[in-house]
């Protein structure tokens, strides 16, 4: 098998942790579980590809929302943890620890969006040799393919979460990048909002409804 392995790097939905500036709008409790329904939503997409699945995870799952549905839709892929002092050196081990030989294809829970078509596109993009990146509204990015892992390793000096990241990514890892479709990343209630909108059958469309009638 030459597929390349797919990365989700996931923060456990824990309240009070996960997506603190959503839950300035709707509280922590809420906020998890709408990271949790991302997560899910994510997961499920991703397993639908067929690929070996790696998840790296931070923070304690079994303290999060949804916990054990989550746990169970984790199985048969491979949970590791995360290291490293800050996100960038997490993601290069990330890949590092995740790659079979075959490149790399990341995601976050930020997007559950993502469709099995976006990583297909990005996958063989990956076994072809290139390099692919999927660009956030934000600046950020959404989606990275390396058909190298150890490229990875350039991320540790790159400041993430700011408006030129994609830009300061590509440059820091060089050569040539296609880029797949913009997306919008998940920061606020009005990023859930919107993109709940976008996925009417989700958990994450579920969640939001049903907070929408309590704020």
């Amino acid at each position: 098998m030459n597929d390349p392995t797919i990365l989700i790097v996931a923060k456990a939905p824990v309240p009070g942790l996960a997506k603190t500036r959503i839950g300035r709008t709707v509280g922590d409790a809420l906020a998890s579980d709408v990271a949790a329904a991302a997560l899910l939503d994510t997961i499920d997409v991703v397993v639908a590809v067929g690929w070996p699945v790696v998840v790296a995870m931070t923070g304690d799952l079994a303290r999060a929302a949804r916990a054990e549905e989550i746990q169970g839709r984790l199985m048969g892929a491979t949970v590791i943890d995360q290291r490293g002092d800050g996100l960038g050196e997490r993601l290069a081990n990330a890949h590092a620890d995740s790659d079979a030989g075959h490149g790399v294809v990341q995601v976050g829970m930020d997007t559950p969006q993502i469709s099995v078509a976006d990583l297909h596109q990005a996958g063989a993009s990956v076994a072809a040799g290139m390099r692919v990146i999927g660009p956030a509204d934000d600046g950020g990015w959404w989606l990275l393919g390396l058909p190298d892992a150890d490229d990875a390793a350039e991320l540790v000096g790159v400041p993430m979460s700011q408006d030129d990241t994609l830009a300061l990514t590509v440059s820091a890892i060089g050569g040539d990048f296609e880029q797949l479709r913009s997306l919008r990343d998940m920061d606020t209630w009005g990023d859930a909002v919107a993109i709940s909108h976008d996925l009417p059958i989700s958990r994450l469309a579920q969640v939001v409804s049903a907070v929408e009638t309590r704020v």
